[in-house]
């Protein structure tokens, strides 16, 4: 079992950064595959980027490419979303994810375990 627990929720203006983080319990977080997923309202949730339990690759969307870097610590228990150029079509719902299978994924439903959500809005 995994509890995520997502912080760094907020407002910012067109081309602000925002760093999101994602706090795991549980002792074999280095053995999941993380991801970050949103979803705007009206909207389905879609995939922003992933990270790899194996070696650490990462995978992102083309919508954030360039400007957002995920990234884990395991001595923390914690994966990071930083968000560089934010534009306003950034603006969601954020969720961390969590599973475990050999192969990282962008599909949403092959995650086992999520956050409950943290908030960002980009104003124009």
């Amino acid at each position: 079992q995994v509890q995520l627990v997502e912080s760094g929720a907020g407002l910012v203006q067109a081309g602000d950064s925002l760093r999101l983080s994602c706090a795991a319990s549980g002792r074999t977080f280095s053995s999941y595959n993380m991801g970050w997923f949103r979803q705007a309202p009206g909207k389905e949730r879609e995939f922003v980027a992933a990270i790899s339990w194996r070696d650490g690759t990462t995978y992102y969307a083309d919508s954030v490419k360039g400007r957002f870097t995920i990234s884990r610590d395991n001595a923390k228990n914690t994966v990071y979303l930083q968000m560089n150029s934010l534009k306003p079509e950034d603006t969601a719902v954020y969720y961390c994810a969590a599973e475990n299978t050999y192969y990282t994924t962008r599909l949403a439903a092959e995650y086992d375990y999520w956050g409950q959500g943290t908030q960002v809005t980009v104003s124009s």
